[in-house]
């Protein structure tokens, strides 16, 4: 015997409110990404307008370094978190995000260290950039930390706050750095303004970060970890070796272009990243809920991310030159020829975050971490190779080419994970 619908029941029901719920994930992700972008972007436009391109190159390579060191902090710490941690009860998610945000902050302190004597040591334009950079490490990475948690919780709204507090800590900081009109100065007010924002984190959450049991979090996870700490590092570490070479190559004044040109993406690049933090957590979901839609949310994720990067791509290249000047001062001039191929640069990596998403949720570290080797590979040499033939233009047009190939090695990879996956096992969620 079946049972008849309650009336004014609608049996569409509870697939409309997990829609929802996935709607709200989302765009709390959004949210977020923004506010962090906005802090990230404001920071970038004022060094480029208030100290030159040559500068702004020396402030894009401590902002490059802190990329790969903030890639370490969630290969080893966050990355796990969000895979094994998303959706568990609240028991288990706080003592994870007490040994979690332990190891960020532990990661902060050591890597912290080391660059702070390296940039004494280094002297010169560099060092006190550098130097900065290490005594605010600890800070930022754990800033980073509490906003992975918040949404490994599916709580985007408090690592939206979080953010806001950062945007908001970051203006009185700003204006005492133009005062003192050095690049270290703003790389400290950039640092303090996040220690801010880390502190509120523990508020926010009730939870405080417990470096002591940082070891233990690292055995723990040593079967993904590592192998998300090699991949990350790999992604972040070819786009420093790809600065550090085109400095050398080109000129520092090179390395602002580039990042002056990927500021004018920014806007599109806070979706992305938005996106990302929440696409690993509900890509896991789909998986357990209705493995066979695992494709098809990846391919709308990434296919989704690609478009709009081109028709942003396209809007900048219609941008008159005034706008672009009272965006960016000097640097505009070196930035506004590498808009198309850095454009198809942030089209190619939005395609394969789809599938790299996929990979993640499925728990292929193995092949994660294959593609992503592939990947960076081919960026290294890519925009190296394009230097040495055309400059800073041949070095973004060898980027493009690079990163539509690697997006290309992910989705044969996903492809491959997804035949091999068995749809009753689910070997990356843990409950404690």
């Amino acid at each position: 015997m079946t049972s008849m619908p309650v009336e004014g029941e609608n049996p569409a029901s509870p697939a409309r409110s997990a829609k929802r719920a996935l709607v709200g994930r989302l765009s709390w992700g959004l949210a977020d990404q923004a506010a962090s972008s906005i802090s990230n972007f404001a920071v970038g436009i004022y060094v480029a307008r208030s100290l030159g391109v040559t500068a702004f190159g020396v402030f894009s390579l401590a902002w490059v370094t802190y990329g790969v060191v903030l890639n370490v902090s969630r290969g080893l710490a966050t990355d796990p978190l969000v895979v094994r941690f998303s959706g568990v009860p609240e028991s288990s998610w706080r003592g994870a995000v007490a040994r979690s945000t332990g190891t960020a902050l532990g990661v902060g302190t050591a890597i912290g260290a080391v660059s702070l004597v390296a940039g004494l040591a280094l002297g010169g334009r560099l060092g006190p950039a550098f130097a900065c950079l290490g005594v605010m490490l600890p800070g930022l990475l754990l800033q980073d930390a509490w906003r992975f948690s918040f949404f490994a919780a599916g709580n985007g709204r408090k690592a939206f706050v979080n953010d806001v507090v950062w945007c908001v800590a970051l203006v009185p900081a700003m204006v005492v750095a133009a005062h003192v009109d050095t690049v270290a100065a703003f790389v400290l007010a950039w640092g303090a303004s996040a220690a801010v924002a880390a502190a509120y984190g523990c508020l926010q959450s009730g939870i405080r970060p417990r470096m002591t049991e940082a070891r233990g979090w690292l055995r723990e996870q040593r079967d993904l970890g590592y192998r998300y700490l090699v991949e990350n590092v790999s992604l972040s570490g070819a786009s420093q070796l790809r600065a550090y070479g085109l400095g050398a190559i080109v000129g520092v004044g090179a390395v602002g272009a580039v990042r002056g040109a990927e500021l004018l993406m920014g806007p599109f690049l806070a979706v992305l990243m938005g996106l990302s933090l929440v696409t690993v957590p509900e890509a896991a979901r789909v998986l357990r809920q209705a493995p066979h839609r695992l494709g098809r949310f990846c391919l709308l994720l990434g296919g989704g991310q690609a478009a709009a990067a081109l028709l942003w791509g396209g809007s900048l290249l219609l941008m008159p030159d005034r706008l672009g000047d009272l965006a960016l001062g000097s640097v505009w001039h070196s930035s506004s020829h590498l808009i198309l191929p850095i454009t198809f640069s942030v089209a190619g990596a939005g395609l394969g975050t789809g599938a790299a998403a996929g990979l993640r949720a499925l728990g292929a570290a193995r092949r994660s971490l294959r593609s992503q080797l592939f990947a960076s590979a081919c960026y290294v040499s890519g925009g190296l190779g394009g230097a040495v033939v055309a400059g800073t233009v041949g070095s973004a047009w060898g980027v493009a080419a690079a990163t539509v190939s690697g997006s290309a090695v992910w989705w044969l990879q996903l492809r491959s994970a997804r035949r091999e996956h068995h749809p009753n096992s689910v070997p990356e969620v843990r409950t404690s």
